[in-house]
């Protein structure tokens, strides 16, 4: 009765060009740049900022080299499908499933950092489960939001990011005239290797923007995609570099710390304790429509599409009969961000070191088998690529620029750490043998939709 239900029911396309913009924009991972920044800057100095710039420039390149999939293939499975359609069955099960693994682990680092974020609001409450409190407390209020339907947590993303990019821009504005220019010297402090080990942290904080690709099966008109991938590229990009800019000019390099947002103490010099109410008031936002949109939207859209092909239980594949709405994938994801976050409060290294690198790891694997398919695509049917509404620019430029970012990252995320790869076959290898269960069960299922 349930795999009758899932194959009836389809998603609504309600979501217009501004909505999809928001999620790109909002899903740029909130603690890596609000948080996190700071361990860049300590690693590379004022350099940091060219490294991040590196990073976000990857994903740029990703985001336009991946449109011609996106517009022409809409598909709340995104990468998966592609990737299924140009490479096979299980190449497009891991694509997909490693990208919304990556952000069910999303929702664990960010959820915890969202609950730091906002016990600065409360210097009064000690004791570090209050930030899990409010961590878990926020996360199911987004949960509840994406059940009651896309449109509701969609349109609270777009006011969010709204708020978002317009003080980011006042703050850099305003701070150009106490930036201190003697703050930038030395630009390397600690050489070269300290750059290249910044790229990776920069990339974690640029990480998820792509996951706007899985709104195709709920946008009014696919043509908006590929816009809002290009545009919610460039307005991240510009956006953090010259607030990252801005900030390295107010504090010297070696005085900015982990110990809460460098924003916001920068905003405090400047503006005093309004502007530092502000900006963290900010970096929540960063973090909490990350989890609003990347986390509980996008994985939870990837878990339907790859029910609905046969490879995970049917029940992720439901949709509520009024809100259209993946309600037990977006519970299964809720469940797994809670207990991150309460694994990241008794062991944070965990946390944050072994399962970020996985993230990291989970993301490589999924851009690297789109960005095959985006070439597949080109190679395969090139009179569909005719018929597209837009077209990638200056091709095959971009997609060779996105293999050379995702090799830089790789290298620096990797080449010390061969573990991390070690325990990526391993889960990997258990993603294979998760494909093999359910694929007769697909092969069923797809030749009933036929």
């Amino acid at each position: 009765m349930m795999e009758q239900r899932v194959l009836e029911l389809a998603p609504e396309r309600k979501l217009g060009y501004w909505h999809i913009w928001a999620l790109g924009v909002g899903a740029v991972v909130g603690d890596g740049v609000f948080l996190l920044m700071g361990q860049g800057i300590a690693m590379a100095g004022p350099g940091a900022m060219l490294a991040y710039f590196i990073a976000g420039l990857s994903q740029f390149f990703l985001m336009v080299a991946l449109g011609e999939l996106a517009v022409g293939m809409p598909n709340a499975g995104a990468m998966s499908r592609w990737v299924e359609r140009m490479m096979g069955r299980w190449w497009g099960f891991l694509s997909g499933v490693t990208f919304a693994l990556g952000w069910v682990i999303a929702g664990g680092s960010v959820g915890l950092a969202l609950g730091k974020i906002t016990m600065w609001f409360f210097p009064q409450l000690q004791g570090e489960y209050w930030s899990v409190i409010f961590a878990v407390f926020f996360i199911t209020v987004f949960a509840v939001l994406n059940i009651m339907g896309t449109e509701i947590a969609a349109t609270t993303q777009l006011l969010l990011v709204i708020i978002m990019t317009a003080v980011i821009a006042i703050f850099s504005l305003i701070g150009l005239k106490d930036m201190n220019l003697e703050n930038f010297t030395p630009f390397l402090p600690h050489g070269s290797e300290g750059f290249w080990s910044a790229i990776p942290l920069g990339t974690y904080a640029y990480l998820g923007a792509v996951t706007l690709a899985t709104a195709g099966g709920e946008c009014k008109d696919p043509k908006d995609l590929p816009k809002a991938l290009i545009w919610s590229g460039i307005t991240f990009l510009i956006l953090y570099t010259a607030a990252q800019a801005v900030l390295q000019g107010l504090i010297p390099w070696d005085q900015i710390t982990m110990d809460s947002s460098p924003f916001t103490v920068a905003a405090g010099q400047v503006f005093g304790f309004a502007g530092a109410f502000v900006m963290n008031a900010v970096a929540w936002i960063a973090a909490a429509t990350c989890i609003l949109m990347g986390t509980l939207y996008a994985a939870s859209r990837i878990f339907y599409a790859q029910a609905r092909e046969g490879f995970l239980p049917a029940f992720f594949g439901y949709l509520h009969p009024k809100t259209k709405t993946p309600v037990y994938g977006i519970l299964f994801v809720w469940a797994c961000s809670v207990a991150l976050v309460i694994l990241g409060s008794l062991n944070p290294d965990f946390l944050y070191v072994e399962l970020s690198n996985q993230l990291v790891l989970a993301w490589m694997v999924s851009w690297t088998l789109a960005l095959i398919a985006a070439v597949l695509y080109r190679k395969k049917h090139p009179d569909e690529i005719e018929r597209l509404p837009w077209k990638q620019p200056l091709y095959p430029l971009f997609p060779v620029l996105g293999f050379i970012g995702i090799g830089i990252v790789c290298y620096g995320s990797f080449v010390g750490s061969p573990m991390t790869l070690l325990r990526g076959a391993i889960w990997m290898g258990a993603l294979f043998l998760v494909f093999k269960l359910f694929q007769k069960k697909g092969q069923s299922t797809v030749t009933h939709r036929s």
